[in-house]
């Protein structure tokens, strides 16, 4: 949608000076109605958390009918009515284990982080990691620039799911083993005595069915819309014997270019992994998933994704992630971020297509990603594969572009980009070592329109000619809702 302005009639141009003044709020107010109504109608998006059979149906196929969560863990999803307008939809959600965990976490790095993004590190850092009980989620608010206020209720909401556990099982009194976590509207006070006394109701009605999982996925939604859970089994090299368990959920759909070490993530395990190796197996996982997506590269200030493992299934302590257990933990929890984070891409607000950006033969993984994250981030780009334009001169610009590349790093004349389509069928080569390809339009525009498509990066081994690194992003195409809140950010900017 074009943000064009409709002309406007009357002695609007008698006195310039004064008509601009007084035409503002009609043009913002015009500009606003339209992006709304465009958005509405084709997206249809609530801002709580989905009812049930609401999901549209071209998403329902990610929602999962069943699960196979870690054991010891349980949780639950209720309502509170965080936001007045919610009255009937989950909007607190906790997650709870029988026995004390293991827990590490990354955060936004935006400046103005949360209340919640500031008490859940405070109480890692106290605990080094150890002792972790629970999380405490709500949405509709975040709880972020709401000053000591705001810090004093996200302590309380920790408090308070403290003190529904049996203390002769847990730390000793005023020691917080929970993490807080909050997501909505940034700049508000939480409805702190509603969600406090609803906390007590939330422990209650903690279970280990699939059904309250998907409850608790559900709780944390804003503008998703559909709740974003996964769960899978594992085996480790030194206890064949043992099927573990990993579970996680996470929400966004808009404000998504995480920077990480409005997006939340949690993960929990059976595993018996210590905290010191908990935090680089995080790391190293967000830095190629969470980090790794992007749907309009604006970073929120709640990002979090916290990983919780009670050794609840037994087995041997992973102590090291160089071990042989700790490289196999590294490349499941990689793998099942990754799935768990393209389903945020593929919420994304206005998005029609779910994009992976390949970038091969990189003389450094640091340099592989950030070309990667380049293209992503392009509105050119982006607006091209939603017009089904196989302008393949607009992502060349943006590698073109990149800053922060190592010496040669790029090499125009060992350069090639090629559409990969999902079906298994032969790539569409459009540049091949500097030189343009001949490209079939047709076959082009067919696989520009598909939902799934992948642009790949062959950089050539760089000057060198020796790099072997790869990378890769995933993200969305800018479509006409896509552009609604520009739109909106625009008509805000007008008025002032």
């Amino acid at each position: 949608m074009s943000c064009r302005l409709r002309p406007m009639t009357g002695n609007f141009f008698t006195y310039p000076h004064q008509q601009y003044q007084a035409s503002k709020a009609s043009i913002a107010t015009n500009l606003y109605q339209r992006a709304s109504e465009t958005a509405y109608k084709q997206q249809n998006r609530l801002y709580s958390a989905p009812a049930p059979g609401s999901v549209p149906l071209s998403k329902q196929k990610y929602v999962p009918t069943s699960g196979t969560y870690p054991k010891g863990f349980l949780a639950s999803g209720i309502h509170v009515g965080v936001k007045p307008s919610n009255t009937q939809f989950p909007d607190l959600a906790l997650l709870a284990s029988l026995t004390p965990c293991s827990g590490a976490a990354v955060f936004t790095q935006n400046k103005f982080q949360a209340a919640p993004v500031t008490i859940s590190r405070r109480v890692l850092e106290r605990r080094s990691g150890e002792g972790i009980r629970a999380i405490i989620v709500n949405s509709g608010c975040a709880n972020a620039v709401t000053g000591k206020g705001g810090l004093d209720d996200a302590t309380a909401m920790g408090s308070t799911v403290e003190s529904c556990f049996d203390r002769s099982e847990g730390p000793p009194a005023g020691a917080s083993t929970t993490l807080v976590m909050s997501t909505g509207v940034i700049g508000q006070r939480l409805p702190i005595s509603k969600i406090l006394r609803a906390i007590p109701n939330a422990y209650s009605a903690l279970s280990s069915t699939h059904t309250d999982w998907l409850l608790a996925a559900r709780a944390i939604c804003t503008t998703d819309t559909f709740p974003k859970l996964l769960s899978r089994t594992f085996s480790l090299p030194s206890s064949p014997g043992i099927t573990y368990s990993l579970a996680g959920m996470t929400k966004g759909a808009g404000m998504i270019h995480p920077n990480m070490a409005t997006l939340l993530g949690m993960l929990f395990t059976d595993a018996p992994i210590p905290a010191k190796t908990l935090q680089p197996l995080l790391a190293h996982a967000v830095d190629r998933s969470f980090n790794a997506i992007s749907v309009d590269g604006d970073t929120s200030t709640n990002d979090t994704l916290a990983l919780l493992a009670n050794g609840a299934a037994g087995g041997r302590p992973i102590t090291s992630a160089e071990s042989e257990d700790g490289r196999a933990l590294i490349e499941i929890i990689t793998s099942f971020t990754q799935e768990l984070s393209q389903l945020v891409v593929r919420d994304g607000e206005g998005a029609t297509k779910f994009v992976r950006v390949r970038v091969v033969n990189a003389s450094s993984f640091h340099d592989a990603r950030k070309i990667a994250s380049t293209i992503a981030r392009s509105p050119l780009v982006k607006t091209a594969l939603y017009g089904k334009d196989a302008n393949w001169g607009r992502i060349l610009c943006a590698i073109g572009y990149t800053d922060g590349l190592g010496p040669g790093a790029v090499v125009p004349e060992k350069t090639s980009v090629s559409f990969v389509p999902t079906d298994g069928s032969t790539a569409l080569k459009l540049l091949v070592k500097g030189e343009p390809e001949s490209v079939d339009e047709a076959r082009a525009g067919m696989i520009l329109g598909e939902e799934d498509l992948e642009i790949l990066v062959d950089l050539g081994g760089g000057e060198g000619g020796a790099g072997k690194e790869d990378a890769s992003y995933w993200f969305c195409d800018f479509s006409h809702v896509s552009t609604v809140r520009d739109c909106l950010l625009f008509t805000a900017r007008f008025n002032h």
